[in-house]
């Protein structure tokens, strides 16, 4: 069956960095776009960002300029490099990836990523 598995989370002060990674696997025709959602305590789950197979990809206005998401060469792997973090990028990030020729979606378990000083 298909697994999504998310890594990288932790404590950052304002201003740090630190890269999310995830990996999807179990599908036979493998992944199109691939992203990140997020959910801080008491919030609705927001999108963050998205990257689809080929060039190109999109961000949340909250985060342009500061998250860079980009595939593996694999493309059943998807990072997230965040810089610049500030308070309110706290929450819980969690990765999707859609399964090509179902277009179905599929979601990691979350990792925490807490912003403070």
């Amino acid at each position: 069956q298909v697994q999504v598995v998310e890594s990288g989370g932790g404590l950052v002060q304002p201003g740090g960095s630190l890269r999310l990674s995830c990996a999807a696997s179990g599908s036979a025709f493998g992944f199109g776009a691939m992203g990140w959602y997020r959910q801080a305590p008491g919030n609705v789950r927001e999108w963050v960002a998205t990257k689809p197979r080929g060039a190109g990809a999109d961000y949340a206005d909250s985060v342009k300029g500061r998250f860079t998401i980009s595939r593996g060469n694999a493309l059943n792997t998807v990072y997230l490099q965040m810089n610049s973090l500030k308070p309110e990028d706290t929450g819980v990030y969690y990765c999707y990836a859609r399964r090509l020729g179902v277009n179905d979606d599929f979601w990691g378990q979350g990792t925490q990523v807490t912003v403070s000083s």
